[in-house]
């Protein structure tokens, strides 16, 4: 009997062969599955910088939304001291010509405001010769009806039209214009 037959031999070689195969494979598998020696750790370190991440991206929209901010306030203020240039220079209402906008069609209130000053312009006159200064004196301020027509569209708002162009136009007369 041979001890050391090419058959054994062969047998044996192959047999430590696959159980080295095998164990190199099972080595690698678990290597995969676990790479770092402190798994935690490193998922810790990762979920931190996620949440670095998103603070510094929350914190560049709000900075983004300041600037918004600012921008808008510096133009609101800009507009603002527009507004307050143009009420001091008697430029307010719809049609920079400083009356309000009481509401109603361009009929209405061009009709209000031109017999509300001419009514003014004329009672202004005559308070001048007299010397006394009131405009709410007069009955055309009062009833502010002059020239006013249903068909046009509401009668408040004519009267308000005619008021505010009453003490334009008396003003005027009263001063000379």
């Amino acid at each position: 009997m041979k001890l050391f037959n090419a058959k054994n031999i062969g047998g044996a070689l192959l047999g430590f062969v696959m159980l080295l195969g095998t164990m190199m494979v099972a080595g690698t598998t678990a290597q995969a599955q676990y790479p770092y020696p402190n798994q935690d750790q490193y998922r810790r370190q990762r979920e931190w910088e996620r949440a670095q991440r998103e603070r510094e991206r929350q914190a560049e929209i709000e900075r983004q939304r300041q600037q918004q901010n600012d921008q808008w306030n510096r133009n609101n203020d800009r507009w603002n001291r527009n507004d307050q240039w143009n009420n001091r220079q008697g430029r307010r209402g719809r049609n920079w010509d400083g009356y309000g906008n009481y509401g109603g069609s361009y009929e209405l209130r061009q009709t209000a405001l031109n017999a509300g000053y001419n009514e003014g312009n004329r009672a202004g006159r005559n308070d001048r010769r007299s010397g006394r200064y009131d405009p709410t004196r007069s009955s055309a301020y009062r009833n502010a009806t002059k020239d006013y027509n249903s068909r046009i569209g509401d009668r408040y708002a004519y009267q308000q039209y005619f008021r505010a162009a009453f003490e334009n136009g008396y003003s005027d007369g009263y001063n000379g214009y």
